[in-house]
């Protein structure tokens, strides 16, 4: 019975990344296609292919959500404990896509997490959470605006003299390598956080040790899934970070990426924390809208993202914890 579980709790999992992969993929190249530097089908595969890459650079993002978040008790209860927390990221992931809300994959699955321990009665590190996934939370969009801004403001004085027309043409060709920068970065980011809940319940489960590493396999399955959702697209999210935000231009675009981008690396090699690249990139566009004028970027939508970014721990957390109630009455 507990093999079963363990599998099932696996098939969410990837479940969970494929999902992510597809309400994501606007994180990397909404800004490409918005500004004609890439076509929609080619930007998928390519952001499909750098996320496969960079899912494989690194596991620290991982061990943090694995292991830094909850503890789960071992066997079956702590089995129905993940799988409920897969439910509730999910279930919000679903909810925020139809709705066309760029809203954090990454918190809904910290949020999952969180109410699933707490319905459960388990333990959670509230340090860990703190630490690792609040304050990164806050800072990460903060960072994001502001780089954002800085990367276009010398964009514009370096480039001051130049030609428009040759410039925009020279930022469409710039923009294929930092939509690259930021689809290696969302591998690099949120297939880990995949692997993390994998390796939990594997570890729940009793087939892995905590204090092992993460098998190739577990890797391997958890970029495969990311990168095909990724490719099977998320139109409705791309048009609102894309146009809906703020009308962007190729250099505009380049200098939102490259600023995600460098967030994304900083956060994942230097510190391990689990950051969203729905609000960096996000936060990032609003920094660049801002420099051309402070009326240029649509508040109100931008207010809607952030009220989304706002529930979207405390909603997958509520959801987490209906989902662990069922599951335990049928399972437990």
């Amino acid at each position: 019975m507990e093999l079963a579980l363990v599998i099932g709790v696996i098939a969410i999992a990837l479940l969970f990344d494929y999902t992510n992969g597809f309400h994501d993929a606007a994180n990397a190249i909404a800004t490409s296609v918005s500004t004609r530097a890439l076509t929609p089908r080619v930007a998928l595969l390519m952001a499909a292919v750098m996320n496969f890459i960079g899912a494989h650079l690194g596991t620290s993002v991982a061990s943090t959500v694995g292991k830094g978040i909850i503890d789960a008790p071992d066997g079956r209860h702590g089995l129905i404990i993940v799988g409920a927390a897969l439910v509730g990221a999910i279930v919000w992931n679903l909810i925020t896509w139809y709705f066309g809300l760029p809203s954090s994959s990454s918190h809904a699955l910290i949020g999952g997490l969180v109410g699933s321990a707490l319905a459960a009665t388990a333990s959670v590190h509230w340090s860990g959470v703190v630490e690792k996934v609040v304050i990164p939370m806050v800072l990460s969009p903060l960072v994001g605006f502001a780089l954002g801004g800085i990367i276009m403001i010398a964009i514009l004085w370096i480039f001051r003299g130049a030609n428009p027309h040759k410039a925009s043409r020279g930022f469409r060709y710039a923009q294929t390598v930092s939509a690259a920068a930021m689809a290696l970065g969302h591998g690099l980011q949120d297939a880990q956080k995949t692997m993390g809940v994998i390796f939990l319940a594997l570890v729940v489960g009793g087939y892995a040790s905590p204090t092992g590493g993460i098998p190739e396999w577990v890797i391997t399955s958890s970029a495969l899934a990311i990168s095909l959702g990724t490719y099977a697209g998320g139109w409705r999210i791309m048009r609102t970070l894309g146009r809906r935000i703020i009308h962007l231009d190729p250099p505009h675009g380049f200098a939102a990426e490259a600023a995600a981008a460098s967030v994304l690396y900083t956060a994942a090699i230097g510190f391990g924390a689990p950051i969203s690249t729905t609000h960096t990139i996000t936060s990032a566009i609003m920094g660049v809208g801002a420099t051309r004028r402070l009326s240029a970027v649509r508040w109100g939508i931008a207010g809607n993202i952030v009220t989304a970014w706002v529930l979207t721990i405390p909603a997958a957390a509520v959801v987490a914890a209906i989902a662990y109630f069922l599951l335990n009455l049928i399972l437990g």
